[in-house]
């Protein structure tokens, strides 16, 4: 069953013209700022000009300033009286996470291994790296490995400096990987939370925060810029940009269940849900090309 991501929401904005209508909003994590809440606007908000976003209930237009965002309605208008704002269409790709018994992306996995040792989310260190023990770690990718034919078509692999040979599309490079905790790498699958490059690598979570990630900073082991294999960080930026549209933009795209216990009737499930054309593609591909963990 998905998950309506709109519910819980405690910041809600609307367009100048039409006030009683929300375009969007999000779950206000306490690491939130204004200047953080700007700048997710700024991924949705496609605008003729400068535009101001004020809290209704104060009158007070927001800042770039790292002053904790406060719960309400928020209004979006244009300085000039001429100007036009409306909601990027920009595409949201619909992800799930799948398994796979097949070895296609073992040299992946070793090298992300290799290059963090730890959960670069939480800091959590691999203990047991030195007798190869690593349940509990899961090598996640960023852009996920079932949208490869999308990630080729859109000329992803321009960003991976590390590609295997002329036919390796680089999706399977450490550089689209980070090691995770594999309960956290579900929630980053299911873009409860994302990594911002352009504010220090800080950590925004968007839904509730089980494990107090929000705020921290990604680790810096999996971004050193002398490590060839480093995690790249336009793809960093392709998954909060889709973060923000999965979280924020109308009433937020579905949050599939990932858990199907024995005598589920899974294919039910998908098909009687919301987005059944999408997620059935995703989960066939993963399913034929052998993916693990996407």
């Amino acid at each position: 069953m998905a998950r309506t991501r709109a519910r819980g929401r405690d910041v809600h904005f609307y367009l100048f013209s039409e006030p009683d209508k929300a375009i969007g909003g999000m779950k206000l994590n306490p690491s939130i700022t204004e200047k953080d809440f700007l700048s997710m606007l700024d991924i949705l908000i496609v605008a003729s000009g400068p535009y101001r976003v004020t809290l209704r209930s104060s009158g007070v237009d927001l800042m770039r300033t790292d002053n904790v965002l406060k719960p309400g309605h928020y209004d979006i208008r244009p300085y000039s009286r001429k100007g036009t704002i409306f909601i990027t269409d920009e595409p949201c790709i619909t992800r799930i996470l799948s398994r796979t018994i097949t070895g296609r992306d073992d040299f992946f996995r070793a090298r992300v291994r290799e290059r963090d040792g730890k959960c670069v989310i939480t800091g959590i260190v691999n203990t047991e790296a030195d007798v190869n023990e690593w349940r509990g770690f899961h090598a996640a990718h960023i852009f996920p490995l079932a949208s490869e034919g999308y990630w080729v078509q859109n000329g992803f692999s321009r960003w991976i400096t590390n590609r295997r040979g002329d036919h390796d599309t680089g999706i399977n490079s450490c550089q689209n990987g980070l090691l995770m905790l594999s309960n956290i790498h579900e929630k980053f699958d299911g873009f409860d939370f994302s990594i911002n490059p352009d504010h220090g690598y800080k950590i925004i979570c968007f839904d509730r925060d089980p494990f107090r990630i929000g705020g921290s900073i990604l680790d810096p082991i999996c971004r050193d810029p002398n490590d060839g294999g480093a995690v790249r960080e336009e793809l960093l930026r392709w998954h909060f940009r889709q973060a923000v549209f999965a979280n924020m933009r109308g009433a937020g795209e579905p949050s599939f269940e990932m858990d199907f216990p024995p005598g589920t009737d899974m294919m039910g499930e998908i098909l009687g849900g919301p987005g059944a054309a999408k997620r059935m593609e995703a989960e066939l591909f993963s399913r034929l090309n052998g993916v693990p963990f996407t």
